[in-house]
């Protein structure tokens, strides 16, 4: 059944979803796949394409690869919690250079490489959306429990990026947005370790609210840190 997910694009509009072979990622992509609204989807992964974005060379490829195309919606839905079979610290004493700095690699530096060889795909002078996967645990202002401290540190450093990287934008295109987005826990392999209590909801579902959540932003919001109910987390 389809249904119009993205009311606020232009009719034919074009996406791009990183990390489509994820739980998140492949559930957006069929979303949008099934979106009435939507013209093409392009879809990059590792899995699918070699896509790697701890390796600018990669990310690079993938973007001169899709220059011919101007993109109205892209999402990042890339992210790691467990690396090298290194999950998140309880404690302070759990601290690893190499740990941290992968952390850093897959949820920050790679974003912001995305960020950098794919804005420019963007369509110009028209309302375009840029999403990138964060976490609620990537606030500052909302920690009350403390550990997780290389993962909470990475999704924080990510909302900067971010942040910083809309204001630019902004310049050559007012109606542009860029966001980070907490997509809820979802049932997928990233959260099945640490689910136990948790209320998760299905992937498809968290794909259509996120989507729909991006609908209602404006340009305004650009550069903010938004749950997937369209809440404002603080940072």
């Amino acid at each position: 059944m389809t249904e119009t997910l993205m009311r606020s694009l232009d009719a034919g509009y074009s996406a791009l979803v990183t990390g489509a072979s994820g739980g998140i990622g492949n559930a957006i992509s069929r979303q949008l796949e099934m979106d009435s609204n939507c013209a093409k989807v392009a879809r990059l992964s590792r899995q699918k394409n070699g896509f790697d974005l701890t390796d600018e060379n990669s990310v690079q490829r993938a973007a001169d690869m899709l220059r011919s195309n101007e993109f109205d919606l892209i999402i990042c839905a890339t992210g790691a919690l467990t690396i090298d079979g290194m999950g998140p610290e309880k404690s302070i004493r759990q601290i690893s250079q190499n740990a941290m700095m992968a952390q850093f690699a897959v949820n920050a530096v790679g974003p912001a490489l995305v960020v950098k060889h794919f804005v420019p795909l963007l369509a110009k002078k028209k309302r375009v959306i840029f999403a990138l996967l964060s976490a609620r645990v990537g606030s500052i202002g909302d920690n009350a429990l403390g550990g997780w401290i290389s993962y909470r540190s990475s999704k924080a450093a990510l909302n900067q990026i971010v942040h910083t990287a809309a204001i630019e934008v902004a310049r050559a295109n007012p109606l542009s947005l860029i966001v980070t987005v907490h997509p809820g826990t979802v049932i997928t392999q990233l959260s099945d370790p640490f689910s136990s209590g948790h209320q998760r909801s299905e992937p498809d579902e968290a794909a259509k609210r996120i989507l729909r959540m991006l609908d209602d932003l404006t340009p305004h919001h650009t550069g903010g840190f938004f749950a997937y109910d369209g809440t404002t987390i603080p940072w």
